[in-house]
């Protein structure tokens, strides 16, 4: 029994279940950031479905290329500016829709007990499945038989350890998942070995030279092993050990290369060397909610039944972190993160850029996860070239331009359509960037890399920033705000609020990581020209800062709302009166389809602005809405509707966000708390500048404790129901729009404690 589970320990860094799950979306979950695996637990047919990040199908889209439509933006742009609200639509449409290449398991494993075991049914006491978010192991045991399982960050290969046999069993490496291509060429190899057997498995892309080849060793202890249909056949076995790799790849891989690069070792071995390297990224940062203890030992099919549980929240928050950094690697979470068991997968089980990402990896800086951010800057950097492509042929511009959607191979962009006009969004490059920098103002370290993308990104905006309104602001024309059009007009259209906010934090943050450069003093009085934003007669932050544009308020995006978050350009402490119109037209949002995403994202913008209760209501919806799998992992829609990592991996940003919000030079605690959580400890979380920050609160009272790691003077503020302690700050207070702030001069290694008592 895995002891992380038992009630007396918590049980907040794992879950369990008491019988195998009997859906894959049900499956436990391991992965290293490449390799994947879904854990299903079943003694009698005990099946982990193996994932890979590069396991793409070719469609066609593979060799698609940004449309060449520089030559006609001109006339789009007179058409917007004198009126025409449809004009946007011609712009393309003699483009076909296509979609990436859309993402695919490769096959499960499968030990099949043959026959039967007459043993008591499986789903009484004697069962029990767990995973460790810990050490990543997934175990299962009944009546003598016990499986684990872990994918090894070491040696890059999925682990499988059996014992318990008592009769013989079958395996096979079984490509039948639910959605296969009927025309899949299907080529096996088995050899057996001295202590077991080699199989293969590779599957040929129907129309396509590429293929995906799986290989794993068995490794038997005792009884025999025999050739059996399309696998082998053990028999009188103490033990078997199964070691898994899968590779995308185009003509033919040699076998016997694949098999010897597997690791050539026990269980034990693999998993003392696995082991460390996992801890020691997940323990970094914790949350303790002090929740009940018997709600603590609860299977998580119960627990998620219980929406008002302080122990749900501390499960969701280890499992959001656990998922997150166990999908990211050489590429950052897809849509499904790493996994999927079937080869029909939502939207291409893409890349989508224009929310989904960026929700899933808020939380990568503070939550002390740089694995995900390097994982994030991964997939920026390997498709920096295909963005200038997209910026030239659609904008005729220098630069670089983002896609909304991407395969993890391409960034070109060419998924759009009439009520998608993906290839007018502009403010992506931006938006994309800026986690990284997020990442790099935590650590104190911009990559010249980094600073080069900003700068490609300001020379776009350079290039583009061309037309003007009539009181001599600039117009962006055209404009898109994802994924969203005015009530009076089509979606393409002019001066949408995200992309008047990422053009002026493109130009000032090039200009402000590059101060020596010729063009940084032009780029800054480019982004003074911008428009101003617009608050629309219901007193809200308009949706599009352009006169007559009227607003669609029931919808999932919250695009414009991004000066609030992340940006943090309008905020309730510089910039009052904005952050008042910010927070009416977050009222005034609707949920429209009840996208988990949707909710999570208002709840990130609530917390910037103080509202714990906003944030508490957004967090219910999704926790009473029956949006989480047994797994933990959850769904897109309501009800486990289409298994999606949004809600998973976005959920500990929300935590964060609520508990404290940094800048380089601003610590913001307990802004949002919600009365839910009267009690807590938030540990080992990062501030973006420099500091680790320790934080407890109970009955009114809080703590938090800075260890900072570079010198630094930032202003502290604190919620409104809280009083920072004279003695704890030692410095002047001033106010700052109405809302007390202290000032506070950090010193590299000296720490800081700050105390704070009800107002």
């Amino acid at each position: 029994m895995n002891k992380v589970l038992d009630a007396g320990s918590g049980g907040r860094d794992g879950t369990w279940e008491p019988r195998p799950a009997a859906r894959w979306e049900d499956a436990f979950l391991g992965g290293n950031g490449r390799h994947g695996a879904m854990v299903y637990g079943d003694p009698v047919d005990d099946r982990v479905v193996v994932n890979h990040n590069t396991l793409v199908r070719p469609n066609g889209s593979e060799h698609a290329r940004p449309p060449e439509l520089a030559d006609r933006l001109e006339r789009l742009q007179d058409a917007l500016l004198a009126g025409d609200t449809t004009a946007a639509e011609k712009f393309g449409a003699d483009h076909p829709l296509l979609w990436v290449q859309p993402f695919h398991p490769a096959f499960q494993t499968r030990v099949r007990r043959a026959p039967a075991p007459a043993a008591r049914p499986v789903g009484t006491a004697v069962y029990r499945r767990t995973v460790d978010f810990t050490t990543g192991e997934i175990c299962a045991s009944h009546d003598g038989w016990r499986s684990r399982v872990f994918v090894s960050r070491a040696d890059d290969v999925i682990v499988q350890y059996i014992t318990g046999f008592a009769l013989a069993a079958d395996l096979t490496l079984d490509h039948a998942l639910p959605g296969a291509p009927p025309r899949l060429a299907i080529g096996r190899s088995t050899v057996l070995t001295s202590d077991g057997a080699q199989l293969a498995l590779r599957m040929g892309y129907p129309d396509s030279e590429l293929a995906c080849t799986g290989v794993t060793v068995a490794r038997v202890g005792g009884g025999t092993v025999t050739v059996s249909g399309e696998g082998i056949r053990i028999e009188g076995a103490r033990s078997l050990l199964l070691t898994t790799r899968v590779r995308r790849h185009a003509g033919n891989l040699d076998l016997t290369e694949e098999w010897a690069a597997l690791p050539n070792a026990d269980y034990a071995t693999l998993f003392a060397r696995h082991e460390p390297l996992h801890r020691t990224a997940y323990k970094r940062a914790t949350l303790n909610l002090h929740a009940d203890a018997g709600e603590r030992a609860l299977p998580g099919s119960e627990l998620i039944r219980r929406p008002d549980s302080p122990a749900l929240l501390e499960r969701l928050f280890a499992a959001g972190r656990y998922h997150l950094l166990s999908a990211a690697g050489a590429l950052p979470p897809r849509l499904t993160g790493l996994w999927t068991g079937d080869w029909d997968t939502a939207w291409s089980g893409a890349f989508t850029t224009n929310a989904n990402l960026n929700l899933q990896i808020a939380s990568a800086a503070a939550a002390a996860l740089p694995e995900v951010s390097e994982a994030h800057a991964g997939l920026v950097r390997g498709q920096l070239a295909d963005w200038r492509d997209n910026a030239r042929a659609i904008f005729g511009t220098r630069g670089i331009v983002a896609p909304t959607h991407t395969d993890g191979e391409s960034g070109h962009n060419y998924h759009f359509q009439r009520a998608y006009p993906h290839h007018l969004w502009t403010a992506g490059a931006d938006w994309l960037l800026q986690p990284l920098l997020e990442q790099a103002e935590t650590t104190g370290v911009t990559g010249p890399w980094l600073t080069d993308a900003l700068i490609e990104v300001a020379e776009f905006y350079e290039d583009f920033l061309t037309r003007h309104a009539s009181d001599g602001t600039l117009a962006i024309v055209p404009s898109y705000s994802p994924e969203n059009r005015p009530a009076n007009a089509s979606w393409g259209t002019i001066n949408a609020t995200m992309d008047i906010a990422a053009a002026r934090h493109a130009l000032t943050a090039a200009a402000g990581h590059s101060p020596g450069h010729p063009a940084a003093g032009r780029r800054r009085a480019l982004a003074d020209r911008l428009p101003r934003y617009r608050v629309n007669e219901d007193g809200a932050l308009a949706e599009w800062a352009w006169p007559g544009l009227q607003e669609t308020y029931d919808h999932r995006h919250l695009s414009h709302l991004y000066p609030v978050w992340p940006l943090g350009a309008i905020n309730p402490y510089d910039t009052p009166e904005l952050a008042d119109a910010a927070h009416r037209a977050l009222e005034l949002r609707g949920a429209e389809n009840d996208s988990a995403h949707g909710h999570l994202h208002h709840a990130l913008i609530a917390a910037r602005l103080r509202d714990g209760t906003r944030v508490s209501n957004a967090l219910s919806a999704v926790l009473a809405g029956d949006f989480f799998h047994n797994s933990l992992m959850s769904a897109h829609y309501p009800s486990r509707n289409v298994y999606n990592a949004d809600a998973a991996h976005a959920l500990p940003a929300v935590v964060i966000e609520m508990l404290f919000q940094s800048t380089p030079n601003r610590l913001v605690l307990l802004p949002a708390l919600p009365a839910a959580y009267p009690s807590g400890e938030l540990h080992g979380v990062r501030t973006r500048f420099g500091a680790r920050l320790d934080l407890s609160w109970s009955a009114g009272n809080a703590t938090a404790v800075l260890r900072p790691t570079r010198d630094a003077r930032v202003g502290v503020h604190v919620g409104e129901r809280l009083a920072l302690t004279e003695a704890a700050t030692h410095s002047s207070a001033e106010t700052s729009a109405g809302i007390p702030v202290a000032l506070l001069d950090l010193t590299a290694g000296v720490d800081r404690v700050l105390t704070m008592r009800p107002r």
